[in-house]
């Protein structure tokens, strides 16, 4: 495990201070259902895509598989969306000269993400 920094849009930080004052001061913004001492399970969106009716079709990793798809065909640099997507270079040499972590540059393509999602939600786009 190695820490990962994200930069959040706009609307990802109105969902947590949303969710914030729902916490009740817990630990957690998202807690277990189970144990709210505890985070929540990382199936948590497998099951909740399941119950939308999507089992079979989409999985939380596929998620991250539109989003990379949107993001290469906008443009976006191949080295900030794999930064973004928390992926390591495979090439040792590359990696071990390359240490950057492109947050200025994600900073602005996480909220065209932001942007795309809510654009697709209202139908904008098909």
């Amino acid at each position: 495990n190695r820490d990962h920094t994200v930069p959040l849009s706009d609307e990802a930080l109105s969902v947590l201070e949303m969710m914030k004052s729902l916490s009740g001061g817990r630990e957690f913004i998202f807690p277990s259902r189970i144990k709210p001492t505890q985070p929540m399970n990382s199936q948590t969106v497998n099951a909740a895509l399941k119950r939308a009716g999507l089992g079979g079709v989409l999985v939380s990793h596929g998620l991250r598989s539109i989003a990379s798809t949107a993001l290469n065909e906008e443009g976006f640099p191949p080295d900030v969306i794999e930064a973004a997507l928390a992926h390591v270079d495979k090439n040792e040499v590359r990696r071990a000269y390359n240490r950057s972590d492109y947050l200025e540059q994600r900073r602005p393509m996480m909220q065209w993400w932001a942007d795309f999602v809510k654009a697709a939600d209202s139908g904008s786009i098909v």
